[in-house]
């Protein structure tokens, strides 16, 4: 017989914290989704200064729109943060492929870390996997 072994709620403060980092990181991708999607000017420019044909932006958009979405369903909010630290590695090397400004190659890091952190102060479950705790 398997015994289930139950975790210390969230403290309060520590959720909403994770839940303000969260918003704030899924607010952002989805604008740039929408952005993406919508096609303005300044994203038409930088695609083409990327190298990034333009016919593959609305598809970049509704990838990231599903898994910041996926993201924001507490249920699926691992794999949204799993499919977005992917998405945002891929932010991460065309920047580097064009070679870009340090900013702009560290952003994307920056907004996962934002992502990952906002999980982490909100799910018990993954901060204990992250520290390695039974």
């Amino acid at each position: 017989m398997q015994s289930a072994i139950l975790a210390a709620p969230v403290s309060r403060s520590r959720l909403w914290t994770g839940r303000a980092i969260s918003t704030l990181a899924v607010l952002f991708v989805a604008l740039d989704a929408v952005s993406h999607i919508a096609k303005p000017a300044p994203v038409v420019d930088a695609f083409a200064q990327l190298g990034v044909p333009l016919h593959l932006s609305i598809g970049i958009g509704v990838i990231a729109l599903i898994s910041a979405a996926l993201y924001a369903i507490p249920r699926t909010s691992v794999l949204g943060a799993i499919l977005l630290t992917g998405y945002l590695g891929g932010a991460t090397a065309i920047q580097v492929r064009a070679e870009a400004a340090l900013f702009p190659v560290l952003f994307p890091s920056i907004v996962a870390a934002l992502f990952w952190g906002g999980l982490v102060l909100r799910d018990i479950r993954v901060r204990d996997f992250i520290l390695g705790r039974p």
